[in-house]
Formats: C-alpha cells, structure tokens, sequence
C-alpha cells in the first residue's frame, strides 16, 4: 500500500531535472506521524525543498509503544496520513526508531531533516547523534502556534467557551497555562504557542495550480477540523471521480463549525485547518470561510461539474433549508461513501480514552528535556 506515489504538487528541485545527468537530491525524515498536523507538514515542506525527493519514515505501533506508549493511530492509517501529504514522494513503513546511516544508505538518502527540538531515546540519548557526528542531518524550523499537546489540551475542553468573545472562561485559560508543563518548569519544546497566520505561510501551502481545460471541478465542503485519515479517504474516493479533478474544498468559519457540531467545536481554528487542508495531495484550492449553503453564485462563479458530500449528516441551515439545494437541483450533487467510519467526533474520543498515558507520557517527556537542558547548560558553565 505504501507504493511510491508521484506527486504533481511538490515541484521539484533543479537538479532531478536539470541536465549534466546529475543525480537528484534525496531526502529523508522520520517519525511516528501519530497525529499529524500542518506542524508536520510544515516540516516535511521544508524538508522537501532541501532536495528533489522525499522518503519519510514511518515508525510501527510496536516500535512507538516501546519507546513512547501506544500511538492513538494504527500504523496502516498512519501511513495513509503522511501519503497524502503532498509534500512526500514515498514512505519507508516500518522505519527504525533511531534514525542511522545505515537507513540513510538503505534508501539512498543524502541526509536526513528534523525539527529544531530534540528527541530522545528511551534512555535519553539524541536519536539524531550519528547522523550529526556524519554530517549527515539538516535541521528546519519548528512551526509556531501548534503541538501534538497543544491540540490534545484543547480535545480535553469540550466546552463552547472558547468561541465565545468571552476570554475570561478560566478554566480553559488555566488548561492552556497547564497542559505540557511538567512537575518543575516548562520545556521550551512542549509548550504551548498562539498560531499567527499570515499569507506567506499559506502561499507555501497553496499549489498555485489553475483549473485546465479538460478538468473536472469538484467542490466539497465542511469542517475538516483535525485533519485525519477519515477525511484522507473521503478525498481520495472524491478524487477518483474524475479522469482529471480539480478539488476545491470549502472550509466553514469557526462561528458557523460551532453552529453544527456544538461543544468547542472546531479544535482547530479557520487559519489553522486551511493549511492542514493544503497540504492534501488530493485538493487544489480551498475557499476560507466558505458559505453554509452552496449557492448558485458559488457553483458559477468556481464553474463547478459536481459538489461532492460524505456520508456524515448533513445539518440544515439557519433557516431550515438543504445547504446543497441548489446543485441537487441543478443534478450535480453526489454522496461519496469514503468506506471509513472515521469521524473528528471518534477521534476527539479515542484521543480522551488515550488521555491519562498521553499526560502520563507527556511528564516524562517534558522532565526528559528538562534534565538534557540542565546537562547542556551545565556544560556551557563548565567552558566558561
């Protein structure tokens, strides 16, 4: 299942094109991709752009519970997830924990890329250490604004307060302020950030590809709030409709998400679940801020040939109407039945039922770094 998959979005590097015959640059990073968020894609954006192709490896269940506790994602759907980043050229399954120049050469890679934090093994040394004594390791840029914990705390809110324009709910801004401390102190790794989005970043998300003559239009719309591998197969299906399909995805305001799904729903604002939505090979353009209803003007003006909806319930409008009236009408509409069952709902649910080893292992972690902090910085002491 995990075949290399030729990406028309990555837009390659000189030199796998380029003449001289010279050989192209090959990329490689790792992870458990456990939930994978536009953080993740950031960095195997980065990562993509140091070459002309990318291999991510992708740790089992087994390997992930030995060194961290169980992943709340299978490995199968954690391979899916990180295919359909567009960004990635292949996927290595089964890739070892710590990342050696024996996986490197393995896959013909020329050097390995990772985020600017560390990682640790189970008896805390950098699992990056060989690779860096070679020469051999690239770093990239964290992204601001979003952590696997950071999203996890807000799962753990399911509260309406924090859309309202009340911020005085408290108990969330105490969440925010606890969750990823430890027992002393605060990693700077593990902490939580506020996402500031700017056009910039979503032009390095964006493909920037037109429709072509000879394309198929396709329009869905939702929420695609956590991005996961329900909505991965929900697009993919869409995306087979069509010998050549241009999909455009509409995303809801946050105020219209809560309207719908209730409690604090979206866990991911509109910024954040534009990028996440980007960075899906299967989707071309997406609309910010999409309107509820699917209208004559917004079927005219993307010139749609099909608006496409899953299998979840489909909740009427303010005012009691079918929000895919209109191409139900114009005969364009179509359930796409994705085969996964998998909603942000089940999801949010697997993640509390994981809630206590998550806290649990997030301590551990965050104490973890604090020790190697204190080592280097008695190191640097110790020089002066």
């Amino acid at each position: 299942s995990a075949a290399m998959l030729r990406n028309g979005a990555a837009g390659g590097g000189g030199a796998a094109t380029g003449g001289g015959g010279q050989r192209p640059v090959r990329v490689w990073c790792d992870g458990c991709y456990d939930m994978v968020h536009y953080g993740h894609s950031n960095q195997l954006r980065q990562a993509r752009a140091m070459g002309d192709y990318l291999i991510v490896g992708v740790h089992t269940d087994e390997e992930i519970a030995k060194h961290k506790g169980p992943p709340v994602f299978t490995q199968e759907e954690r391979y899916k997830m990180v295919q359909a980043i567009k960004w990635v050229d292949e996927i290595a399954p089964g890739a070892p924990y710590v990342t050696t120049l024996e996986t490197l050469d393995k896959y013909s890679c020329d050097f390995c890329v990772h985020g600017d934090d560390i990682t640790l093994t189970i008896d805390g040394k950098d699992t990056y250490e060989e690779v860096k004594t070679a020469g051999r390791y690239r770093e990239c840029k964290r992204t601001q604004g979003v952590s696997t914990t950071d999203l996890v705390g807000r799962m753990l809110l399911m509260t309406k307060a924090h859309h309202s324009n009340i911020d005085e709910d408290l108990d969330y801004r105490k969440h925010t302020d606890n969750f990823g401390k430890g027992p002393k102190g605060h990693s700077p790794w593990t902490g939580v950030s506020q996402f500031l989005q700017t056009s910039q970043k979503i032009i390095q998300f964006a493909s920037g590809k037109e429709p072509q003559p000879g394309d198929t239009i396709i329009y869905v719309a939702g929420a695609f709030d956590l991005f996961h591998v329900g909505h991965v197969d929900f697009l993919e299906k869409v995306h087979q409709l069509a010998e050549k399909p241009y999909i455009i995805a509409g995303l809801h305001f946050d105020q219209e998400v809560n309207r719908y799904k209730g409690k604090n729903y979206p866990i991911m604002n509109i910024h954040e679940r534009t990028l996440s939505v980007l960075a899906c090979r299967y989707v071309s353009e997406v609309v910010i801020g999409a309107p509820y209803a699917v209208t004559a003007d917004l079927l005219d003006h993307f010139r749609v040939t099909l608006v496409c909806h899953g299998m979840t319930e489909v909740v009427a409008d303010k005012d009691g109407s079918d929000p895919y009236e209109e191409p139900k009408q114009r005969g364009i509409f179509q359930l796409v039945d994705s085969g996964s069952n998998l909603t942000t709902d089940l999801i949010v649910q697997r993640i509390i039922k994981n809630r206590l080893e998550f806290e649990a292992r997030n301590q551990k972690k965050e104490a973890k770094e604090l020790a190697v902090l204190e080592a280097m910085r008695r190191l640097e002491e110790e020089k002066h």
